[in-house]
Protein backbone atom coordinates (compact mmCIF):
# COMPACT_ATOMS: atom_id res chain seq x y z
CA UNK A 1 0.00 0.00 0.00
CA UNK A 2 1.27 3.46 -0.85
CA UNK A 3 2.07 6.11 1.70
CA UNK A 4 -0.73 8.52 2.57
CA UNK A 5 1.24 11.49 1.18
CA UNK A 6 1.45 9.84 -2.24
CA UNK A 7 -2.23 8.97 -2.23
CA UNK A 8 -3.20 12.50 -1.19
CA UNK A 9 -1.02 14.00 -3.94
CA UNK A 10 -2.68 11.77 -6.52
CA UNK A 11 -6.16 12.66 -5.22
CA UNK A 12 -5.30 16.37 -5.38
CA UNK A 13 -4.52 15.97 -9.08
CA UNK A 14 -8.13 14.87 -9.62
CA UNK A 15 -9.49 18.07 -7.99
CA UNK A 16 -7.10 20.58 -9.59
CA UNK A 17 -5.05 20.81 -6.37
CA UNK A 18 -7.99 22.29 -4.46
CA UNK A 19 -7.49 21.05 -0.89
CA UNK A 20 -10.81 22.46 0.27
CA UNK A 21 -12.72 20.65 -2.47
CA UNK A 22 -10.86 17.43 -1.70
CA UNK A 23 -11.64 17.63 2.01
CA UNK A 24 -15.33 18.32 1.32
CA UNK A 25 -15.52 15.39 -1.12
CA UNK A 26 -13.79 13.03 1.29
CA UNK A 27 -16.09 14.08 4.13
CA UNK A 28 -19.23 13.60 2.08
CA UNK A 29 -18.13 10.22 0.72
CA UNK A 30 -17.02 9.07 4.20
CA UNK A 31 -20.53 9.82 5.48
CA UNK A 32 -22.00 7.74 2.65
CA UNK A 33 -19.63 4.86 3.39
CA UNK A 34 -20.45 5.02 7.10
CA UNK A 35 -24.14 4.86 6.21
CA UNK A 36 -23.59 1.61 4.32
CA UNK A 37 -22.52 2.56 0.79
CA UNK A 38 -20.41 -0.03 -1.00
CA UNK A 39 -16.76 1.03 -1.46
CA UNK A 40 -15.62 1.51 -5.05
CA UNK A 41 -12.14 0.17 -4.23
CA UNK A 42 -11.07 -3.18 -2.86
CA UNK A 43 -10.43 -2.28 0.78
CA UNK A 44 -11.61 -4.02 3.93
CA UNK A 45 -14.10 -1.73 5.69
CA UNK A 46 -13.28 -3.38 9.01
CA UNK A 47 -9.55 -2.57 8.74
CA UNK A 48 -9.72 0.87 7.09
CA UNK A 49 -11.58 3.99 8.11
CA UNK A 50 -14.22 5.47 5.81
CA UNK A 51 -12.05 8.56 5.28
CA UNK A 52 -9.14 6.45 4.04
CA UNK A 53 -11.39 4.51 1.68
CA UNK A 54 -12.87 7.76 0.30
CA UNK A 55 -9.38 9.17 -0.28
CA UNK A 56 -8.36 6.04 -2.18
CA UNK A 57 -11.53 6.18 -4.29
CA UNK A 58 -10.73 9.73 -5.38
CA UNK A 59 -7.03 9.03 -5.93
CA UNK A 60 -7.83 6.06 -8.16
CA UNK A 61 -10.35 8.07 -10.16
CA UNK A 62 -13.26 5.84 -9.12
CA UNK A 63 -15.18 8.81 -7.74
CA UNK A 64 -15.80 11.92 -9.83
CA UNK A 65 -15.50 15.17 -7.85
CA UNK A 66 -17.11 18.34 -9.17
CA UNK A 67 -17.50 21.86 -7.85
CA UNK A 68 -21.31 21.68 -8.11
CA UNK A 69 -23.26 21.80 -4.88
Amino acid sequence: MKRIEQITAKALEHVDNDRYLLSKAIGKRAEELSAGAVPLVDMDTKKHKAVDIALHEIAEGKLKVSRDK
